[in-house]
């Protein structure tokens, strides 16, 4: 499959920016992109986000087949609504979207370890789906433990990580910042393929992206080819 699984190491890290980024460069780079968001919960606009990114006019029920009012884990929030997460939908709707798309992005909720359903957790979704995984972490102090562990998580399961990306949830600085990208690079044996400063404004984004994400690495790290048609 053509496409990418976002993830990151938090809730609110960024990984919607992100996607967006990588969905409106691949169309600047002339593929055709497809987006999803499994499970949304709480009151966020993620999924109708990303649908707009790719330019397309996407099922709503294909690009985000759960929506849920609580903002909690998938689990918890479809249980609050006497409903349950069936990933076999999930991954009908991924194929149905992946089969007419040069590049798929698939947002996660929250980190790998997140309870999608009974017994089933985020990282296990990813893995059914066999897409690479990029990491969208924090900047700040803290992420080095952090994003290792999403890492470990992701390879104990054999997944893919095509690499990591940085985002700022705000414009401050820490000491510790300068050095995190090498200590993850060289501890999680991983890429870093670039780092978004703070953006208050969505439309700094397609600018943004690509001056401090390494577009065209992401897409060949991920093995993202035009499809012929």
């Amino acid at each position: 499959m053509n496409g990418a699984f976002i993830t990151a190491t938090d809730t609110g890290v960024g990984k919607t920016f992100v996607a967006c980024a990588l969905l409106r460069a691949a169309v600047r780079r002339g593929l055709r992109v497809a987006a999803m968001k499994p499970c949304e919960t709480g009151e966020g606009d993620d999924g109708e986000r990303l649908i707009a990114a790719t330019g397309r006019a996407l099922d709503p029920n294909l690009a985000r087949p759960y929506r849920f009012a609580i903002p909690a884990s998938p689990e918890a929030a479809a249980a609050a609504e006497h409903a349950t997460v069936d990933v076999d939908r999930i991954t009908s709707a991924f194929h149905a979207l992946a089969a007419d798309a040069d590049l798929t992005i698939v947002e996660g909720a929250g980190g790998l370890l997140v309870p999608l359903a009974p017994g089933v957790l985020m990282v296990d979704l990813a893995a059914r789906l066999g897409l690479p995984l990029l990491i969208v972490a924090r900047a700040s102090l803290g992420t080095v433990n952090h994003t290792l562990l999403t890492i470990e998580a992701a390879r104990r399961r054999d997944l893919r990580v095509a690499g990591v990306i940085f985002t700022r949830a705000s414009d401050s600085h820490g000491a510790d910042e300068a050095t995190n990208p090498l200590a993850i690079a060289t501890h999680g044996k991983t890429h870093i393929l670039g780092a978004l400063p703070h953006v208050t404004d969505a439309a700094q984004l397609d600018e943004l992206a690509e001056r401090f994400l390494l577009v065209d690495d992401i897409l060949k790290l991920c093995q993202i080819q035009p499809r012929a048609r």
